[in-house]
């Protein structure tokens, strides 16, 4: 079906807005997302964070602006909601590095493990899993496993960074977020010079060199959080650059900085308002996961958040 053809992005947000009513639909937008996307979003925020707030609405349409094991989460949330992703083809490399049959294999290997599965991957992997967790939550799901071993999948950065925090043995699957492996620390040094004073915050998929110089490792919504509350005034931001839209969007009087070039995640920047709008106009590209794996997948979700309550 050929595109409606819109005078301008006005016209085109105007419709989305008036689709959303009529479908009773929420947007969310993950951080990397295109700025223009993230000002159409109801929410902006973690992946996780994003699923768990709209399964608490009454919207009968999810629209997730973000990757497949993003709108997958969601999905497993609120199955009895219409979850829309709007670019079917937005994957996620790093969520791709493992498969169920390689976990299988993993898990023979190491049978007295618990198996702590990052929400960056495909449903199949944390049905699958013991437990789930987040960039944010990681080291406490991890600390509060009965097992002493723990096979840490998919990402390898967030699991040695884990490693540093705990007194578990980590047993570390070889995935990486390639956009973070982008950065270089030289690029980092150089900025700390041109700025004297500015605050380093990375994320913990970022490499080891990377978060030698930080001052904080940090979720997304974390770095939010942090740079709010720091007296600093000019941050150097080791993420994704959609991140910074959020928060110069949220702290106008600070200055955020990228520590490199290049650092965008293609799949991130796949959404755009059309793709949106035609999510919403034919609710396209709905999100459906086989009862039985979802069932499993909600438990390691619900595991994590039975060993990390939230308020």
């Amino acid at each position: 079906m050929s595109l409606d053809i819109f005078l301008d992005d006005n016209e085109l947000i105007a419709r989305i807005k008036d689709l959303k009513k009529e479908r009773n639909a929420i947007i969310l937008a993950h951080s990397y997302e295109r700025p223009e996307v993230q000002d159409i979003a109801d929410y902006v925020g973690d992946s996780l964070e994003l699923s768990r707030l709209a399964a608490k609405t009454d919207a009968d349409v999810i629209v997730f602006c973000s990757v497949h094991f993003m709108a997958e989460t969601a999905k497993i949330l609120s199955p009895q909601k219409t979850v829309l992703l709007p670019a079917a083809e937005a994957g996620c490399p790093l969520a791709d590095m493992i498969t169920p049959a390689q976990l299988e294999v993993e898990k023979a290997k190491h049978p007295n493990a618990a198996v702590v599965a990052y929400v960056n991957c495909s449903a199949e992997i944390k049905a699958m899993a013991d437990v789930c967790c987040t960039s944010a939550n990681a080291v406490q799901v991890v600390d509060a496993m009965p097992q002493d071993e723990i096979l840490f999948v998919p990402d390898q950065h967030l699991g040695r960074w884990v490693q540093t925090q705990t007194n578990k043995k980590m047993i570390l699957w070889a995935g990486c977020c390639p956009t973070h492996q982008r950065m270089k620390a030289k690029d980092i040094l150089e900025l700390k010079k041109e700025h004297p004073g500015c605050e380093v915050v990375v994320h913990p998929e970022s490499n080891e060199d990377i978060c030698n110089l930080a001052d904080a490792i940090l979720s997304t919504s974390q770095m939010l959080r942090y740079c709010q509350a720091s007296s600093a005034k000019t941050f150097i931001i080791g993420t994704e650059m959609g991140m910074l839209h959020r928060l110069r969007t949220a702290m106008p009087d600070k200055t955020f900085l990228q520590p490199s070039k290049g650092l965008i995640c293609p799949n991130m920047k796949m959404t755009q308002l059309e793709d949106v709008y035609e999510a919403l106009k034919e609710l396209k590209n709905p999100i459906e996961i086989p009862e039985p794996i979802r069932i499993k997948a909600l438990a390691s979700l619900n595991g994590m958040l039975a060993a990390v309550p939230t308020k």
